[in-house]
């Protein structure tokens, strides 16, 4: 085989790696928890659950996910990355097959508990098992393309969901199988095969004390991005149609302008962050961010509005690859260290955000239905988010540039 052959094979390996870290988020991530949020009115309507049931099982996908954002790597290191990928992709699958017959609440919560271990397993394992066969240059844009799965499965839950509900509940259930499923077996043999292990292991190096302060400021971000996040994203459609009194055929497409930004999100943020740097393009996103959280609240422009949503809309799906690719800068010389924070970074959103979900509904009901007080706790945490950003990083980065040349 001459060089070109090798170069061109290559390539090819990356992107198809690539985009099975694609089929793995969608599947895992976008399809798994977002596909339920516009199930709820006809799981009621059509009373396979009592209302308060179907508020509860919704929080099992949360739970799992938390159970797999710690579970990802012990499991990663008895059965390989790649084998434990496609088993949480067929997992995932099943799960979507299994909702499709209501046998009880028990039956429902184990389920989506499994679905979402299933997806936190995916976003702890993905990236870190195709990121290493793309080239540094391309990582940032790879890393968007791997988490674009995410925004694909929250625009589906708006379009998709509504044309197999079409023909019923139990058949969109099991219409979800089918796609996912399909996206399981298609992407099965594009993982990369596990590289083959040292002869003896190398002594891990100890952590520079600019990479430790580094990581410190990447969690506590990661967690009030999570509480920053949660209330557009649970309560923009019921903001929109009794908050702002529009109708609710204009909530809904208010939801799919969410779900485009969410699929614009990773390409575009990964990219910045190949352009401008990540702390930079963190800092960027972020104050954009608090910008149109502040325009949600204070403008009834039609056109702010919307453009307001697409913005927000990027921010769930387009943080990942820009936390990831800090935790690789900071880490950048020991990858079981990068793997060791990336889930640590998971686990702590997942967290975050499940109490936020708590803590915002809980305020929803205290307020009387407040939706602007929501939104205005989110953009505070935002903020918070930059202003840590702004005070911290600087230091945090000229104390890793000072232990890196003393290494």
């Amino acid at each position: 085989m001459d060089i070109t052959q090798e170069i061109t094979d290559g390539s090819a390996a990356v992107t198809r790696a690539i985009l099975a870290g694609l089929c793995a988020s969608l599947v895992g991530i976008g399809l798994a928890r977002f596909a339920y949020t516009p199930l709820i009115p006809t799981l009621i309507g059509a009373h396979w659950f009592a209302a308060r049931d179907v508020v509860f099982l919704g929080a099992a996908n949360l739970v799992g996910y938390l159970a797999g954002a710690l579970a990802g790597r012990p499991l990663a290191r008895r059965l390989g990355a790649r084998r434990t990928l496609q088993a949480m992709m067929l997992l995932a699958s099943l799960a979507f097959f299994a909702c499709a017959v209501p046998l009880s609440v028990s039956w429902f919560f184990a389920w989506r508990f499994l679905s979402g271990l299933a997806g936190g397993i995916v976003m702890v394992l993905a990236a870190l098992t195709v990121l290493p066969q793309v080239p540094l240059a391309r990582r940032g844009l790879a890393s968007g393309a791997i988490f674009l799965g995410i925004g694909v499965g929250i625009a589906a839950s708006g379009t998709l969901v509504p044309l197999l509900l079409g023909h019923g509940l139990a058949a969109t259930w099991v219409g979800l199988g089918l796609v996912s499923l399909a996206l399981t077996l298609l992407s099965w043999r594009w993982w990369p095969q596990p590289q083959p292990a040292a002869s003896q292991a190398a002594p891990a190096a100890p952590m520079p004390r600019g990479a430790g302060a580094l990581l410190r400021l990447i969690y506590g971000q990661y967690a009030l991005k999570a509480v920053g996040l949660v209330p557009m994203m649970v309560f923009l459609v019921d903001y929109v149609a009794r908050g702002l009194h529009m109708s609710a055929h204009t909530a809904a497409l208010f939801w799919v302008v969410y779900g485009i930004g969410a699929i614009a999100g990773p390409m575009l943020y990964g990219m910045l962050g190949d352009r401008i740097g990540i702390g930079n393009a963190i800092r960027a996103t972020l104050a954009l961010q608090v910008l149109a959280s502040v325009a949600m609240v204070t403008s009834a422009s039609y056109p702010v509005l919307v453009l307001a949503t697409l913005a927000i809309g990027s921010f769930p799906s387009g943080i990942v690859p820009l936390t990831l690719g800090r935790i690789r800068m900071a880490l950048h010389r020991d990858s079981g260290a990068q793997a060791a924070a990336w889930s640590r970074a998971t686990t702590i959103f997942a967290l975050f955000q499940a109490l936020a979900g708590y803590a915002y509904s809980w305020l929803f009901a205290a307020t009387g239905g407040a939706h602007r007080v929501l939104l205005i706790v989110g953009a505070v945490a935002l903020a918070l988010a930059l202003l840590s950003d702004l005070l911290l990083a600087r230091s945090a980065h000229a104390c890793l540039a000072e232990d890196e040349a003393r290494a």
